[in-house]
């Protein structure tokens, strides 16, 4: 077998290995899955309004909550990875003869999964309560794929803050950051019913972007022309910074 092909089967044994933990532990899944669909139901019927929202408002939040998803739940993957450096059990796969990093992408690969689940989970739901779209097979596609694009991202991030905080409790601190970004974006209301300021903020969020090119795509309320590629650009920008400082990072445990 090739070097390339080693790489490819390690990545997959720590991928089975996370999704073995998935049967071990139903009620961290599970809950990760319903809590997404409880907050759309929450934005949605009980503090919902959409200030500024031109059409019906579940056709607006909907792909903003689904921008949400993709940005909440990397507690998960972040405690798992912390959970393995406290136990040594990261120490004890670096010295076996097994590609580096592959330890993370298989810890990336079935949180990517779960996110899928979770997407059509939610994607689910929106229609259940009236959510409707007009793009197209292709546009629709085109959609989740921007959507797990920025969920890849993120995860990066999250990874390389585990590696650095090196500790479980810790993670819970990095995790609160994730609230003001996830909220200070347009996925429950426009920019343009904000204070200036604070609008120009939410408009330069990455999560801003992802949505404002999901509802284009999907010819939701909200949606602007030309945000696609901005959608794009933004989250492998942060790949670009966080992919190789977190397999940097990773390599340099216990130097």
């Amino acid at each position: 077998m090739s070097a390339a092909a080693y790489a490819v089967s390690d990545c997959w044994t720590m991928t089975r290995r996370e999704l073995t933990h998935w049967s071990r532990q139903p009620v961290q899944v599970l809950v990760g899955l319903v809590f997404p669909v409880m907050m759309l139901l929450m934005f949605g019927y009980l503090v919902g309004g959409g200030r500024g929202v031109q059409g019906e408002y579940v056709d607006f939040l909907m792909p903003g909550m689904l921008t949400l998803t993709m940005v909440f739940g990397l507690e998960g993957t972040m405690t798992a990875v912390t959970r393995d450096l406290e136990k040594g059990v990261i120490d004890r796969f670096r010295a076996m003869p097994m590609a580096d990093g592959a330890v993370l992408v298989g810890r990336a690969a079935a949180d990517m999964l779960q996110s899928t689940v979770g997407l059509l989970l939610m994607t689910g739901v929106g229609y259940a309560i009236g959510w409707r779209t007009s793009g197209g097979p292709g546009a629709f596609l085109g959609a989740m794929g921007l959507l797990l694009l920025l969920r890849f991202a993120m995860l990066w991030i999250g990874i390389f803050l585990a590696l650095v905080a090196g500790r479980a409790e810790l993670v819970q601190a990095v995790q609160i950051l994730v609230w003001p970004i996830g909220f200070l974006s347009n996925a429950f209301a426009t920019p343009e019913a904000m204070p200036g300021w604070l609008g120009t903020v939410v408009e330069w969020n990455p999560m801003s972007a992802t949505a404002t090119a999901v509802r284009e795509l999907l010819g939701n309320p909200g949606g602007e022309p030309g945000w696609t590629l901005v959608a794009v650009l933004w989250p492998l920008a942060l790949l670009a910074v966080f992919f190789p400082l977190a397999v940097r990072r990773f390599g340099r445990l216990g130097a």
